[in-house]
């Protein structure tokens, strides 16, 4: 059987990138430590008003620049964030570290806060971790990018970060 000289080269060329995406992805979950978003609770998402934190979700500060945020989202809102259904935006100060927990009350949201490294899907029953830090005030967009359903164009919130001495935490 003959194979022309193009076709031995093509099939080189497929067999080399098909053992370079091997390699890459390798070298991603083992050599540049890529990890997955971490879930470590489980919730029932019809129990979510009897939680201890999601029950009245909010910012809450944990150390001197540190603040653990609770944001449940449902249809089409996130609860704190979205400020056009009458919810508070999230106002954290500047220059501290934020800890987002979030979760769905009922069907897969995503939760990307714009501008930063916050990009996870919120999953109904799971408990999704983002850690951000925050410098100087500013204000960030935080929008779902999973879609859930007729209003899910409209599913938009707000971070606000304040001067440290305009921070006042018991607003929230």
């Amino acid at each position: 059987m003959h194979i022309h000289r193009y076709e031995k080269l093509w099939l080189g060329l497929s067999l080399l990138l098909i053992v370079g995406f091997i390699a890459t992805i390798t070298y991603g979950a083992v050599g540049a430590g890529v990890t997955m978003v971490d879930n470590g609770e489980t919730l029932n998402p019809n129990d979510l008003g009897d939680h201890p934190k999601f029950g009245d979700p909010g910012v809450e500060q944990v150390g001197p620049n540190e603040y653990d945020v609770y944001v449940v989202a449902q249809q089409f809102v996130f609860r704190p964030g979205t400020t056009i259904a009458g919810q508070p935006p999230i106002t954290v100060p500047a220059n501290s570290t934020v800890n987002f927990y979030i979760t769905s009350a009922d069907v897969i949201h995503g939760f990307s806060v714009v501008g930063t490294n916050a990009n996870t899907m919120a999953i109904p029953g799971e408990v999704a971790e983002v850690t951000v830090e925050v410098g100087g005030p500013q204000e960030y967009g935080i929008v779902c990018h999973e879609y859930c359903g007729q209003g899910h164009h409209n599913m938009e919130g707000l971070m606000q970060v304040v001067p440290e001495d305009e921070y006042n935490g018991s607003e929230q």
